[in-house]
């Protein structure tokens, strides 16, 4: 009599070029919770103020780019022409809670396979495990920072004095996190996936995400880009996502729907191109890390 418990895994090198084992990989749920476990356990492990520093971090940068950006500099903070009262600090604040999951979530996930080598040359799992927990371990800081940002948020609203208001453009708030985690993920596993055969790549992850976060609107408000070149620069995927935060939580602001469609369409693309570049790359890994 058969087992019906009994578990049947076969191994192969052998894939075809869309088979990226989605099934599989959602059967190791266990697996997946385990890494997010131990992914924040091990950046806040021997520190002595532990998750307050998804606060502090955010809080910090905040506080120079309302200093450097907003009091020096004087950069506009509108999306859109008018005369808007718009708060500086929550303007930045929202602009920094974004772009700090994406390009940590990118970092992280371009470094899949570096990283994991020792666990994946000796234990058997479906390899996108470890992207996919490095991307919800980024959410748990996120969520942190966004309730930070929902408390200053609400505390302005209250007040009163500027032109926040609530509408139902915050429910665009659920499609911008989970177009962040799409497109920072596929980035990221696309990085991870050539980084095995050119280690280069990994040293100019950082400095390119610097440069990337000067291209984005997240120092400046939108109306700082000339009319004749904002085509150009809304191509930039995270414009659309950082436009439509603030769009949803000022309740008004920057919002263009063939944009955020092109923004949609290049995050998922980037995802699936990563998906599949990853699948072909895990057969062979081992050879090259």
């Amino acid at each position: 009599m058969e087992n019906e418990n009994e578990i049947n895994v076969e191994i192969s090198a052998n894939h075809k070029l869309f088979d990226l084992h989605i099934g599989e990989t959602f059967r190791y749920k266990d697996l997946i919770l385990l890494f997010v476990k131990r992914d924040f356990m091990a950046l806040y492990k021997q520190t002595i103020l532990g998750p307050l520093w998804a606060i502090i971090q955010p809080l910090l940068t905040t506080v120079v780019f309302t200093i450097v950006f907003g009091s020096l500099a004087k950069l506009t903070t509108a999306d859109v022409s008018g005369d808007f009262i718009i708060p500086g600090f929550l303007f930045y604040m929202a602009g920094n809670i974004c772009w700090t999951y994406f390009s940590s979530t990118l970092q992280a996930t371009s470094n899949t396979f570096i990283a994991n080598r020792a666990t994946m040359g000796k234990v058997y799992y479906p390899r996108l495990v470890s992207p996919i927990s490095t991307a919800l371990s980024g959410l748990i800081p996120f969520a942190i920072q966004f309730v930070m940002f929902a408390v200053i948020w609400l505390i302005y609203l209250i007040k009163g004095g500027t032109d926040i208001h609530v509408t139902l453009n915050l429910l665009f708030i659920p499609l911008v996190i989970l177009q962040l985690i799409l497109l920072s993920t596929g980035f990221g596993i696309i990085i991870s996936s050539l980084t095995t055969k050119y280690r280069d790549l990994a040293m100019l992850v950082g400095f390119g995400l610097q440069l990337w976060q000067y291209a984005s609107p997240i120092a400046y408000g939108l109306d700082l880009i000339p009319e004749k070149h904002l085509a150009i620069y809304m191509l930039n995927p995270v414009t659309p996502i950082i436009t439509t935060f603030r769009y949803a939580v000022f309740g008004f602001g920057y919002f263009n729907l063939i944009y955020y469609l092109i923004g949609w369409i290049v995050s998922i693309g980037v995802f699936l191109i990563g998906l599949i570049l990853f699948s072909r790359i895990e057969r062979t890994f081992m050879d090259t890390v």
